[in-house]
């Protein structure tokens, strides 16, 4: 049975083929199609480019947190909002934790079931433990950075720096003598 919006895609089609082409799809032996921009050679811009063949290992199962715009380059909003994102990535520049991305959704194929997009831009983020939730707060910069700190996951790598940071404190000392004061 075929799932509504599935493509599969037979180039050069000859018509003594296409008996078997349809007895291997019907089959379901045919791999299904997907569209997706060429993967970037340089990928070093604050916000990082991500195309439908990268989704997965940069956004989806990548363990970092990751605020993913999902835009459109023709929308006046998408093109407002772009030099925002750039603040907001430059502001995690230094946290391997947190990656802002962006994908162009005219371009690429979207799973079907990871993300509903009804306008452009639409923002998701996803937390390092694979929670994914559409941001529709204010397009600030000072918003989005607020929401991204409120929602992200701290990874083991912060995890285990806090406990250092934490193990050079002097404990604090409690004793019974104050409760006896009471």
């Amino acid at each position: 049975m075929v799932n509504e919006g599935e493509k599969y895609i037979s180039t050069h089609v000859q018509p003594d083929v296409l008996a078997s082409w349809l007895k291997d799809y019907k089959d379901g032996k045919l791999k299904q199609f997907f569209k997706s921009e060429p993967i970037p050679e340089v990928n070093n811009e604050p916000v990082k480019v991500v195309v439908r063949d990268t989704l997965r290992d940069l956004v989806l199962n990548s363990g970092k947190n990751v605020l993913l715009e999902l835009y459109a380059p023709w929308c006046g909003h998408c093109k407002a909002l772009a030099p925002i994102l750039d603040e907001v990535a430059l502001s995690f520049e230094k946290d391997s934790d947190v990656l802002i991305a962006k994908l162009d959704a005219t371009a690429n194929d979207i799973p079907k079931g990871e993300f509903d997009i009804k306008g452009f831009p639409t923002l998701y983020f996803k937390s390092a433990s694979g929670n994914i939730s559409q941001y529709e707060g204010d397009r600030t910069k000072e918003a989005i950075i607020e929401f991204i700190e409120k929602n992200r996951d701290k990874t083991a790598a912060h995890d285990s720096e806090s406990v250092k940071a934490d193990s050079t404190k002097p404990e604090s000392v409690t004793t019974d003598s104050a409760k006896d004061e009471l």
